[in-house]
């Protein structure tokens, strides 16, 4: 049915303005992102999800809470530049030891990468602890197996990490020289990288059990 049909039957999709509110309340009562895609399915026929956004995103744009894409999905994010308000929740969170930032880290840069591949770089063996840490806060997930003896699992980052840093997908990562430029990567002898983190706690590399060696 077509624009006019409706018009004529009086079933009009809402105006822009009815569309904007309608994104605006559902983005707001989520938890996890949402596509335009899955919005405007519940919007009344005839509404444009999309463009809804962009009027949104525009009148959001340079307030406190600001809307951004994570992994071709929309949410309300708190504007960057005020992250320090939230500051007494952020030291709630649980800190990260080197190893898990570092293992993170060699994730997104080189996914998809097995174990193997992960302790290649690091030049360290990393420890099933490490990995399940990544897995139960939902940063990195299993990915396909490589296709070589033994078939071993590998490990690709997910949307939650992507909210977590503020990106829209790993292409926003930043870039190899700006990492080397503020002194937080160091390339390795065997041409690998290694991630530096400015943190006082202790490198916990480790060793990993025999009887756990093949679960990843």
């Amino acid at each position: 049915m077509s624009d006019a049909d409706q018009e004529d039957l009086g079933f009009a999709p809402p105006d822009a303005d009815e569309q904007e509110r309608m994104i605006e309340a559902m983005l707001f009562s989520t938890v996890e992102p949402l596509s335009a895609e899955a919005m405007e399915r519940r919007m009344p026929r005839g509404s444009d999800a999309a463009e809804a956004l962009r009027r949104l995103e525009a009148h959001y744009a340079g307030r406190g809470v600001t809307l951004i894409r994570v992994a071709g999905k929309w949410a309300f994010r708190t504007a960057s530049d005020l992250g320090f308000l939230l500051r007494s929740e952020e030291t709630a969170t649980r800190k990260l030891s080197r190893a898990a930032v570092e293992t993170l880290s060699i994730i997104a840069y080189h996914q998809p990468a097995t174990r193997a591949e992960i302790e290649e770089v690091r030049g360290v063996a990393v420890s099933r602890g490490t990995l399940d840490l990544l897995l139960d806060l939902e940063w990195i997930r299993l990915g396909r197996r490589r296709e070589t003896p033994g078939r071993p699992v590998t490990f690709v980052t997910t949307e939650a990490f992507l909210d977590h840093f503020g990106l829209e997908s790993v292409r926003d990562l930043p870039g190899v020289q700006e990492l080397k430029a503020a002194g937080l990567l160091d390339a390795q002898p065997q041409g690998g990288i290694a991630v530096r983190v400015a943190e006082d706690d202790d490198d916990d590399d480790e060793t990993v059990d025999e009887d756990q060696s093949d679960l990843f």
